[in-house]
């Protein structure tokens, strides 16, 4: 099933991540498929860093991991949801997710 997978030129593909408990979106990654395939068989989330070139798994500096509950693909094959229990923050600034910045319309600069 994981060989089905259509991954991006790189050779990922994004993975959303979401609290199991209150359907949160906590954040977006990239995972190869090491990258899954260690996620399945250990339980913990791990990601692709696309900047370090090099696996990452979540929280293994900080503590916060991310115990994965399930993971489904996307009808098209080139996303993952993981529905996880996060173990403290999820954003490296500290923050419970990483999408906590609201976007306007308006422009930051006062221009219209």
């Amino acid at each position: 099933m994981i060989s089905d997978l259509k991954l991006d030129a790189h050779g990922l593909l994004p993975a959303i991540i979401q609290d199991a408990d209150n359907g949160d979106v906590l954040m977006l990654g990239y995972m190869n498929q090491e990258a899954l395939e260690k996620t399945l068989s250990s339980g913990e989330v791990w990601f692709y860093s696309r900047s370090r070139q090099e696996l990452w798994h979540k929280g293994a500096t900080s503590g916060n991991r991310l115990i994965v509950r399930s993971v489904s693909l996307d009808c098209d094959r080139d996303a993952v949801l993981v529905s996880a229990k996060p173990l403290g923050p999820v954003c490296h600034t500290g923050s419970r997710t990483c999408f906590f910045q609201p976007l306007t319309g308006a422009d930051p600069s006062g221009k219209s």
